[in-house]
């Protein structure tokens, strides 16, 4: 008799103890759905900001191959200006040997006339170079300045990956 007395006071004890049971399940359930939408969240941002850097350090690539291209006509351009200047000393020092040859006067006729032809077609040349130089000089002083921008545009996608490094840095677990 002692056990059937008992009997509805183990059926309380029982009831009470599933509905906690049941409250702490449903409290649990809820802290691990917003746990879950929280990494859902950070996931996104990750996979966002990771497309970034990825597009980042792709404009960056492009960038430096153009600084390289824009360095080539810089570098050829000087070349140019290089050899055009040294034809023009070239040339200015035959003019001076033609014009000392044809002011001494022990040169024969026929042969200052040669000079005479010779020497025109050498300052002819000369002019025509003079003018080449500038142009390549023009073109030396435009070459640079566009490196010099283009270089300008990869230092700013340089100093962007930086930032992103850094912020990176950050977020890494300890």
């Amino acid at each position: 008799m002692k056990c059937l007395s008992l009997l509805p006071l183990a059926l309380l004890f029982a009831t009470t103890a599933s509905v906690q049971t049941n409250s702490n399940d449903s409290d649990t359930l809820k802290s691990l759905l917003s746990e879950i939408r929280l990494l859902r969240q950070d996931l996104r941002t990750t996979t966002v900001a990771a497309q970034r850097a990825q597009i980042l350090v792709y404009r960056a690539q492009a960038q430096e191959s153009v600084v390289r291209r824009m360095q080539e006509r810089v570098d050829e351009t000087r070349s140019r200006l290089a050899q055009t200047r040294s034809e023009q000393r070239n040339r200015a020092a035959t003019i001076k040997q033609f014009e000392e040859k044809r002011s001494h006067s022990e040169t024969p006729a026929t042969e200052q006339k040669g000079l005479e032809e010779t020497l025109a077609q050498i300052k002819a040349r000369f002019d025509a170079d003079a003018n080449k130089e500038q142009e390549t000089q023009a073109t030396l002083i435009d070459v640079e300045e566009q490196l010099r921008i283009e270089q300008a545009k990869l230092g700013a996608l340089q100093d962007q990956l930086d930032r992103l490094e850094k912020t990176l840095e950050n977020f890494q677990p300890r």
